[in-house]
């Protein structure tokens, strides 16, 4: 009999399991795949070049991140963020400074009275109860999507908005659900902190690639974690639940549930669980998003005096562009994010027709000495089977008002938790790791008590 089982060594599975650990409850974790990390994978390359296939950037505020590293002695570093960014809109492509692209003057008041209104209606949500708002039905009844189409009155501005917002969310904005995009900006303080590298959430990368810390994080008990162990079937029996799949049986008093949601809705459960917990399992759907990766024997855009940010309408199949680079800068990274529908077209091609398509965009963008990379990598958790999709699940219209929090509520003595489960940074790791630390000490005063 074990007293925990923890699905899942993602984050937030073991930054629950470090807690149990450091409390001296005993525990297992079962993990589908072979690797720890859940939608953080590292790829290490060879010495000093590796790539972040998922989760990559800590910023302010996302305190549990920044006391990890301490903890671990772990070091992190700037995006690099100087110079010039580009904006490739109407099939021209042009330079700016700063936050805001350069537009026409009717489009620029358009883009800052949208921003400001989407930044003055989320800090009116509650986090503890988004659904509880004066207007939540009317918020929940439409998408981002159409709140945008509505409030962008030039295409300029529509464009840019859009490339801003999908990138932010790694959805198509009609299928998010503007309650839970104000939601989902407020869980990450503000919209400005979201989009931002400066004093945002892409401000800071670790030495080495995410996974370094969970491997840090695992490192104690890492003969606990079980892989290649996927969870099919939870049964309980009176006040044991058995919790078994292919070749195995195990079982336990308490459970902490830390995949992502159309993973969780998979598992079959006896008895049922709750029809509001399966019914909103049933309506999250993962983020699509691709992340492609140009390397370089240096930044060479950098002594030109760009900063390796680009951004795009729908001509390109990015939405977006950052260096991202290692810190001493033995080598160049562009990192493109292809997004929704450009995401799901870009896939339907053979890579080496995506390495073309990404080179032909960088050397419209950085010229000539773009066309001699490295190598090109790149990556969809979409297509991985126990992701499904990245950054997060994403609430369609009237999930929330339909089922409030019924997906992080405890059923029996199962616990819920990853980055979905969480009311601060929502859809971040940072929101990953309270979320599992949450499940845990739930369990710690449960026992103690």
């Amino acid at each position: 009999m074990k007293e925990v089982i923890i699905i899942g060594a993602g984050f937030s599975g073991i930054a629950a399991a470090k807690k149990l650990y450091e409390a001296k409850i005993p525990f297992i974790v079962l993990e589908a795949r072979e690797r720890l990390g859940g939608r953080v994978f590292t790829t290490q390359i060879k010495e000093n070049l590796y790539l972040d296939f998922g989760g990559q950037w800590i910023g302010p505020s996302q305190d549990r991140m920044y006391a990890l590293c301490e903890e671990f002695g772990i070091g992190y570093y700037e995006t690099y963020n100087q110079g010039f960014n580009l904006l490739d809109l109407n099939q021209k492509v042009k330079k700016f400074k700063g936050l805001i692209p350069k537009m026409d003057i009717v489009s620029l008041i358009n883009l800052d009275y949208v921003l400001k209104k989407l930044e003055k209606l989320a800090k009116s949500i509650s986090l503890n109860n988004p659904w509880s708002h004066p207007k939540a039905m009317e918020f929940d009844s439409i998408s981002l999507g159409a709140f945008v189409a509505t409030n962008c009155k030039t295409s300029t501005c529509k464009k840019v908005v859009d490339l801003a917002l999908e990138t932010v969310f790694a959805a198509e904005l009609n299928e998010v659900s503007l309650l839970h995009a104000l939601f989902y900006i407020k869980s990450g303080r503000d919209l400005n902190t979201l989009i931002n590298i400066k004093n945002g959430a892409q401000l800071h990368r670790i030495v080495g690639g995410m996974q370094t810390i969970i491997e840090k994080m695992a490192a104690p008990f890492k003969e606990r974690i079980y892989f290649n162990h996927a969870v099919e079937k939870i049964t309980q029996e009176n006040e044991t639940y058995q919790v078994s799949g292919k070749d195995f049986s195990y079982a336990t008093r308490r459970i902490i549930m830390a995949i992502p949601p159309p993973l969780a809705a998979k598992i079959e459960f006896q008895p049922m669980l709750s029809s509001e917990k399966r019914q909103v399992m049933d309506r999250i759907a993962m983020g699509q998003v691709g992340k492609c990766f140009m390397v370089y024997d240096k930044p060479f855009w950098r002594d030109s005096g760009f900063s390796g940010q680009a951004f795009a309408d729908q001509h390109s199949p990015f939405q977006s562009m950052f260096d991202t680079s290692p810190r001493n800068s033995d080598y160049g990274i562009i990192l493109g994010f292809t997004i929704g529908q450009r995401a799901r077209n870009y896939f339907t091609k053979t890579k080496e027709d995506r390495k073309a398509i990404m080179l032909e965009k960088l050397v419209e963008y950085f010229g000539t000495a773009a066309q001699n990379p490295l190598l090109y990598e790149d990556f969809t958790m979409t297509d991985e089977a126990w992701s499904r999709g990245c950054y997060a699940g994403i609430y369609p219209t009237g999930t929330w008002t339909g089922f409030q929090d019924s997906y992080a509520q405890t059923e029996g003595q199962i616990y819920w938790a990853g980055t979905e489960a969480s009311k601060v940074w929502f859809g971040y790791i940072e929101g990953a790791v309270r979320s599992g630390e949450k499940a845990a000490q739930e369990i710690i005063d449960g026992i103690k008590n």
